[in-house]
């Protein structure tokens, strides 16, 4: 794919790597429209998401700051990297990041974007906008206060202080860390399997009940379920639970 993106359409997933080593995969507009395609596509045919900077050693080192600086309040109010998350975000299937190295500024909006994050021990997170004059735009400063909490959250917006592996696993960043940078990839794929062993529509509709306004419960839950008890995936999946346990 173009745009700075490599994608591999696997029967269950999307495998997408930031392609952009020269310039350390920092996002640009080819890259945000890219994302869009991305997003496209797994809305059209709903699959897991796993989203990599495939460059050992870095996954994205923010916005490009040459396009940022000429951008101006129209640009700003067009939500650019913003929409592009808000629709990774809002993908019917979970989505999982994988980190190794930097996600900085705007990288690591797009890794808090996904669903679920795992990164290597050299992985560096951080929001460094007000020390280059603007804020964290395109989503942390209300997805990060819900990951960490929200005096940690204003700390981390406020001074732009990086949080390394240890600290982000301590405080709910991220969901697992991995010692060799060789490791990242299988264990995100194996946490995609284990999502993948259940009902693809069960998975999906607690997707869309956990991200939903505290206002949608409980009737959304109670709809949701309602339409699983009358799926047929349900009815096999509980009828084989039965069976293996008389087999026993």
């Amino acid at each position: 794919m173009s745009g700075g993106l490599r994608v591999d359409d696997l029967p269950d997933r999307l495998v997408v790597t930031l392609d952009r080593p020269e310039k350390r995969n920092a996002i640009d507009a080819d890259l945000i429209g890219a994302l869009h395609e991305v997003c496209a596509e797994l809305e059209a045919r709903p699959r897991l998401l796993l989203l990599t900077g495939g460059v050992e050693g870095i996954f994205a080192g923010g916005a490009d700051i040459a396009q940022l600086r000429e951008r101006g309040r129209l640009d700003a109010l067009a939500a650019i990297n913003q929409a592009a998350f808000a629709r990774i975000r809002a993908l019917p299937m979970p989505t999982v990041a994988a980190v190794d190295g930097p996600a900085l500024g705007g990288g690591a909006e797009l890794a808090y974007a996904c669903d679920l994050r795992v990164c290597t021990a050299r992985a560096v997170f951080g929001q460094p906008e007000v020390r280059l004059g603007i804020l964290a735009g395109a989503g942390a400063t209300h997805r990060l206060p819900v990951l960490v909490g929200e005096a940690r959250a204003k700390e981390l917006l406020f001074t732009g202080r990086r949080v390394d592996a240890e600290e982000a696993l301590r405080i709910g960043l991220v969901n697992r860390v991995v010692a060799e940078p060789a490791e990242l990839l299988p264990v995100a794929h194996q946490l995609l399997d284990e999502i993948a062993k259940g009902s693809a529509l069960a998975v999906r509709l607690t997707k869309l009940a956990v991200d939903a306004p505290p206002a949608a419960h409980p009737h959304l839950d109670l709809v949701s379920q309602a339409v699983l008890f009358e799926d047929e995936e349900k009815h096999r999946r509980m009828t084989e639970f039965l069976d293996r346990r008389r087999a026993r």
